[in-house]
């Protein structure tokens, strides 16, 4: 069942299966490599953004965003 990556502790590696919302925040997670199918490791979570391993780069994702990105735990 997906949960947004906001959810998400340390170490846990999940799939991108979705992102709500309208172009905008589609595009931003789009381009931070957070497309549907995309494989991510949350590395450390902050009272701010969520730091995720997208493709061997280390991307800081903003709590909002965060909450509209959906993925299921691998």
């Amino acid at each position: 069942m997906p949960v947004p990556l906001s959810k998400l502790p340390p170490g846990t590696r999940a799939k991108v299966v979705a992102v709500l919302g309208g172009r905008g925040a589609t595009r931003r997670a789009m381009e931070m490599g957070l497309a549907p199918g995309s494989e991510v490791e949350v590395v450390m979570v902050t009272g701010g953004p969520i730091i995720v391993r997208v493709r061997g780069s280390l991307v800081a994702v903003g709590r909002g965003l965060a909450e509209k990105v959906l993925v299921e735990p691998l």
